[in-house]
């Protein structure tokens, strides 16, 4: 990965920090890494705990290409394995969401875009 998309795909994280906690949700997890892949964000808003998958993209969206089949099911594993480390959890509803930060830098939130 190059040094520049490297570095846009951080900012572009921090960016959506910044914006979920202005929407209210707590972060609790940043880079959240396990034995079955990393999670970009873990965050909670109320009784749900959302693990979100962040995209940098500075051209147009292709949502099929954004996140594919295999990077869903490392998150999902990566998620199962945090909500076993975090037992205050278990009863919170789970979510998955996509958070894509286009060349404005302004965070577009996708709530529940896979199951």
């Amino acid at each position: 990965m190059k040094k520049k998309t490297y570095q846009f795909g951080i900012l572009a994280e921090r960016i959506t920090i910044l914006f979920l906690r202005l929407k209210g949700y707590k972060i609790l997890a940043w880079r959240y890494k396990t034995y079955f892949g990393e999670i970009d964000i873990v965050a909670s808003k109320g009784k749900v705990v959302a693990f979100i998958e962040v995209k940098a993209r500075k051209s147009k969206i292709n949502f099929e290409e954004v996140v594919r089949p295999r990077q869903i099911q490392r998150v999902k594993k990566a998620a199962e394995f945090f909500i076993s480390r975090h037992k205050k959890f278990h009863n919170h509803q789970i979510r998955f969401d996509l958070v894509v930060v286009g060349s404005l830098l302004w965070p577009k939130h996708y709530k529940n875009f896979w199951e």
